[in-house]
């Protein structure tokens, strides 16, 4: 019984780190773009949807944090499923690990691309398709650790 007790809340503190890391990264990267959105929506208001994009494109991690504390959440019985044991929750645990340590990282990295983006995009507006090539490339390892955890969580 104790086993089981240490077991879940191993696997809920995986599940709490995925979306804690992930939604922190989200908010400074969103928040950091947002600060330069601003200040070219001050000079030009008609770049408003565009730097929105740029803007938006690091909160993403928060979203696939939350996935996977979800599906962690389902697979230990708390929204459906049974409580682990011990190894099972230690192994859920380090299944949540890339997506959390990644999904901030990359979120706070993907905010710097995006705000040079979002530059880019002030001085060269026909230039915008470009411009989110930069922080889409940071995106791709936010997705790889999505899938990692991901399939790591469902073959537990």
């Amino acid at each position: 019984m104790v086993a089981n007790a240490f077991g879940m809340g191993l696997a809920l503190l995986g599940a709490a780190l995925a979306a804690l890391m992930g939604g922190i990264g989200s908010a400074i990267g969103v928040g950091d773009a947002g600060k330069a959105a601003a200040g070219v929506v001050t000079e030009d208001p008609s770049m408003f949807g565009k730097v929105l994009i740029l803007q938006l494109l690091p909160g993403t991690q928060g979203i696939y944090g939350l996935l996977i504390a979800f599906l962690t959440l389902t697979k230990i019985g708390v929204l459906g499923g049974s409580a682990p044991d011990l190894a099972t929750g230690f192994a859920i645990f380090v299944a949540c690990l890339p997506m959390a340590f990644v999904g901030l990282w990359s979120a706070k990295m993907q905010s710097k691309a995006a705000v040079a983006s979002i530059g880019l995009v002030a001085k060269r507006p026909d230039q915008f398709g470009k411009s989110m090539i930069f922080p889409a490339m940071v995106e791709t390892y936010a997705v790889l650790a999505l899938l990692v955890s991901l399939l790591a969580v469902m073959s537990i």
